[in-house]
């Protein structure tokens, strides 16, 4: 009896919070490409550090993926498969300069962390190739969406509220706007360069 009630609780709990949030979707146009999408803050919430460690790969000479999304607070994993050293390094975050960073050069095979602690875009390069680049956006919040190549995103279970949405693109201005979430939202953008 104990074990249905528990059960019973456990399943309205889910029901609960799944009622109270949702979902904003959209398109993102004027530029060709992926694009980030991404809620700025929630009111009163803080969200702890993921566990997951998504790899950024050095190969073929390219950054792969050339855009990464991650929360604020995620360890990055740089992974060099190509059989010449890799460097990576960034100037800013955001164009901030005293975010900037080099975590050396290195070898086939081996991998370098980086937790990335603040929130915005920041460009990968490698000083031994200057053709390389890439990107790492940082999301305030676990609410984010990497767009298609034609701009459409999604952003699921976001909490019923009112929020600030912010598009960016590779050489685009970013745009931000107001959203109100209840149920399905819909945002779109027209980003320019």
């Amino acid at each position: 009896m104990k074990n249905n009630v528990l059960m019973i609780a456990v399943i309205l709990a889910v029901f609960v919070a799944t009622a109270n949030a949702g979902t904003v979707s959209g398109k993102v146009s004027g530029v060709t490409g992926e694009s980030v999408v991404y809620v700025e803050a929630v009111a009163g919430k803080t969200f702890p550090a993921p566990t997951q460690q998504p790899v950024v790969d050095q190969k073929g000479l390219m950054f792969q993926p050339h855009i990464t999304v991650v929360q604020q607070g995620t360890t990055v994993q740089f992974l060099n498969s190509d059989s010449v050293a890799h460097n990576v390094f960034w100037i800013s975050v955001s164009g901030n300069k005293k975010l900037g960073h080099n975590l050396g050069t290195w070898p086939k095979g081996e991998k370098r962390p980086f937790k990335f602690d603040n929130p915005g875009a920041v460009p990968l390069l490698c000083n031994v190739h200057p053709e390389m680049s890439g990107y790492v956006v940082i999301s305030p919040t676990p609410y984010f969406a990497l767009s298609d190549k034609s701009g459409e995103y999604k952003i699921e279970n976001v909490p019923d509220g009112s929020y600030t949405v912010t598009a960016w693109h590779e050489g685009a201005k970013n745009q931000s706007k107001p959203v109100t979430v209840s149920g399905d939202s819909k945002a779109d953008f027209t980003l320019s360069k």
